[in-house]
């Protein structure tokens, strides 16, 4: 998969413009699912499988990037962010624009450290660019092996959508029936996961996202490591997880033989917090992968807790779902 995490993760693909992810996405679960259609939000929609419960497993294709919002003579433009990122790990990054164009992002002077804000940002795209009010920058990262570690930029969520590719690939029967969701403005309020969800009214969801750790140092306490196993979510900030579908997916992690964690997240949300509120309700939950230094230009994960997470989807879209 590293090879189809690197082309995602170096896709350009901010909420509300995934055209280049889904068409990527959609080539490569051709010939392996039932079929696939994309809606009317951009959400790509494939499934598989069996007559039994319909379980949707959905990723989010978009990353976070830069709107702008202005342009002088000189091409420096001022921007709105889309998504959310901290402004302290801007100033002097690469970001890029659809049809290739560079920028780097620049700061006016400040005379102290808590004066530099978004508003005190820009990116210098260079004078007769191109480039106009309500162009989408993302940044500009490719991907790197560190040992067992990768680390890209979007790796929030594109390693999710590799992790759901990789399940469509391997999914050769299943006693239920299997949507494999890929969804478009998470970023910006769940949306894709929203409507997504009201269209195929699952009896099961299970998003797969990223997920903080507590393992650098000083870190703000959290049970999560890089490399001891994908986590199981309990709970976060819009989704108690349903207690069914949690010990579900933890028995099909000891059925696949991968090793878990648990996961509280005291801050933050997945597409699952929409699932669940949709229609009548959607017994819902989460496969996260923890990473460090999200919603940086260099999102970092451990290949082992990747591959644990396909292999624990795998048996838990394998075996009748029974959420008692």
């Amino acid at each position: 998969m590293k090879e189809l995490i690197g082309r995602l993760t170096g896709a350009y693909g901010p909420s509300g413009r995934e055209d280049e992810v889904r068409r990527l996405i959609a080539g490569e679960l051709e010939g392996h699912v039932d079929g696939c259609r994309t809606d009317a939000l951009g959400n790509l929609i494939a499934w598989k499988g069996g007559p039994g419960p319909r379980i949707m497993l959905a990723a989010h294709m978009d990353e976070i990037g830069f709107m702008v919002t202005h342009v002088d003579e000189n091409g420096f433009a001022r921007y709105a962010v889309v998504g959310s990122m901290d402004h302290q790990v801007l100033l002097g990054q690469r970001v890029v624009f659809p049809g290739g164009r560079m920028g780097v992002i620049g700061s006016e002077r400040v005379e102290k450290p808590e004066e530099m804000k978004h508003e005190k940002l820009f990116i210098d795209a260079g004078a007769g660019a191109g480039v106009g009010v309500g162009d989408v920058a993302v940044f500009h990262r490719p991907l790197e092996e560190s040992g067992c570690r990768l680390v890209a930029k979007a790796m929030d969520d594109r390693v999710g959508c590799a992790i759901l590719v990789e399940v469509g690939r391997r999914l050769t029967s299943a006693p239920n029936q299997v949507f494999l969701v890929f969804t478009a403005q998470e970023e910006v309020g769940l949306r894709g996961a929203r409507t997504s969800a009201y269209g195929i009214g699952p009896d099961c969801g299970v998003a797969v996202d990223v997920t903080d750790t507590g393992d650098t140092p000083k870190a703000r306490t959290m049970e999560v490591s890089l490399g001891k196993g994908p986590a199981v979510k309990v709970m976060d900030t819009y989704l108690m997880c349903h207690p069914g579908v949690r010990r579900a997916l933890e028995e099909s992690a000891a059925a696949a033989g991968t090793p878990f964690q648990r996961e509280v997240l005291e801050r933050g949300g997945t597409d699952a917090g929409a699932i669940a509120v949709t229609r009548e309700g959607v017994p819902a939950g989460v496969v996260s992968i923890p990473t460090r230094y999200i919603h940086t230009p260099s999102e970092m994960v451990d290949y082992a807790d990747v591959e644990g997470a396909v292999a624990l989807l795998l048996a838990f879209v394998s075996r009748p779902l029974d959420l008692s």
